[in-house]
């Protein structure tokens, strides 16, 4: 039996659709870049010109919601995002006004807010998340993580569509 670390991931959920998310940045804070891709052809990618590493995870993620109706498996290398989904982070933070447990404001709120409200309120029960290792040879977390750091690289971007192998 192959170490866990790579074994293959379990199959989705028949009807639910498995979308693939990164984000990259370029020193932290720096020209940073998101990713999200269902396949090699049905992909979108953008960036931003000064930014966070979490920033860009949570933007793919929410970009991802944004643009796929319908059940979804949300895979991505970022604790910080599945752990919120995970272990209902969300929760504690709206029952505290948006603070974090040591009564600190809840960092990038402005994009949690949205994603909480889109996977909680909107659609309850219908997003998913699951957590892959980044750089362990995942193909699809290999392309997102490709087309993140792109994004990055070339500021500005916002690209829909099949990519070419630059």
């Amino acid at each position: 039996m192959p170490p866990p670390a790579l074994r293959p991931l379990p199959p989705a959920e028949a009807g639910r659709t498995v979308v693939f998310t990164d984000g990259a940045c370029l020193g932290n804070p720096g020209p940073g870049g998101w990713a999200w891709a269902i396949s090699d052809e049905r992909f979108a990618c953008g960036a931003t010109p000064r930014t966070t590493n979490q920033r860009m995870e949570l933007t793919a993620v929410l970009r991802a919601t944004e643009a796929l109706r319908g059940p979804l498996e949300v895979v991505s290398d970022s604790t910080y995002v599945v752990n919120c989904f995970r272990d209902r982070w969300w929760a504690g933070w709206r029952a505290r006004g948006w603070r974090g447990s040591k009564g600190t404001p809840v960092a990038n709120r402005d994009l949690w807010e949205p994603l909480v409200a889109e996977v909680v309120d909107a659609r309850p029960g219908q997003i998913r998340f699951r957590w892959v290792k980044g750089h362990a040879g995942d193909p699809m977390n290999t392309l997102v993580d490709r087309l993140a750091n792109t994004a990055a690289r070339e500021q500005p971007l916002a690209v829909t569509g099949t990519i070419d192998d630059r």
